[in-house]
Formats: structure tokens, sequence, C-alpha cells
């Protein structure tokens, strides 16, 4: 009897790992990959490499103040920077990045609060300088700063050129 019931139970137990879990699921997936056929794109062909000459000694350098130099010396526009004086603090920022943030006075000297990428504050008046174009101010009122900047144009000349840097909008509604 233990042996009839030890072989029912064999048979049931492979029976059981007989039948096929899943089969849909592969069926299904045998089904998809019937038109499959596995494909590498050749490889794109090598270019050969060809090497680049520099022959850029004969340019001038653009990090030497010759340009500068030579505008002094030649007379051309009459106009150049001044690169004999001490900078100011301002004059290491871009002019976009400077913010005009309200204005101080003492009798009739108007001076503008001109606060930096940096978070600092500082008092700008007619004379300084400020912005990475050699901007000196020519005037300041409650509502902007007018400076006059020395750009170097596509000739390579120096020109003059005005720019006004205006009260955040943020701090006049406060």
């Amino acid at each position: 009897m233990k042996r009839w019931i030890l072989l029912s139970l064999t048979s049931l137990a492979l029976t059981g790992c007989l039948s096929e879990k899943n089969s849909d699921l592969k069926a299904w997936m045998n089904e998809q990959s019937e038109g499959l056929r596995g494909r590498v794109e050749p490889l794109p062909e090598v270019k050969p490499y060809q090497p680049f000459t520099y022959d850029a000694f004969v340019l001038p350098d653009p990090f030497r103040p010759s340009k500068m130099e030579l505008a002094k010396k030649a007379g051309g526009s009459g106009i150049a920077p001044n690169t004999n004086r001490v900078k100011e603090v301002l004059e290491n920022y871009d002019l976009e990045k400077l913010r005009m943030v309200g204005t101080l006075q003492q009798g009739k000297i108007i001076q503008a609060l001109v606060k930096a990428p940096d978070g600092n504050l500082y008092r700008v008046k007619v004379g300084s300088y400020m912005g990475q174009d050699f901007g000196m101010v020519t005037s300041v009122s409650e509502t902007e700063i007018t400076l006059k900047e020395i750009v170097e144009d596509s000739g390579g000349d120096w020109v003059e050129r005005t720019t006004t840097l205006s009260l955040d909008d943020a701090e006049q509604k406060k």
C-alpha cells in the first residue's frame, strides 16, 4: 500500500513538472519573433586624419596691448582707454551683472548705490568707473546711471558708446 501511494504521488509530481507553465506567453513570444532577423549595420568608413597647420603667427596677438599703444601713437580716432590708472572694484564685473538699487544725496551731489554679483553695495558718483569696457560714469540721476564706455570696433579702432544702467524695477516698487 505504501508503494502504491508513493507511486501515485511521484506520478502526480511528475505530471505537474511536465505541464508547461506560461505556455500562452511562450507562444506569443514565438509568434512575435518569427519575422525578426538580427542584422548589424556596418561601421562607418573612417576618414583619414588630415593635420591642420596653424599659420597665424603673422596676425596680431589679441592678448597684448599693442592696439592701445598704436592708437595712442597713430592718433587714429584719438580715443583710447587709460590703462595706467588703478582699476576700481566694479570694473571686475560685466555691466549686465551690476544692478542700480538706489541713490544717496548729500546737498547737490547724487551718488548711486550699485549692487555687485558678490552681494556688496558700492557707491558710484560722476567720474567713477564700472563695467569691463572702460565705462566712466558721466551722470547720476534718481533713476539711472549714464556711462561713457570705450570699446573696440570691428576695424580695431576705439570708439565711445553711451550706456545707461537703470534703477532696478523691484527696487522702485519698494
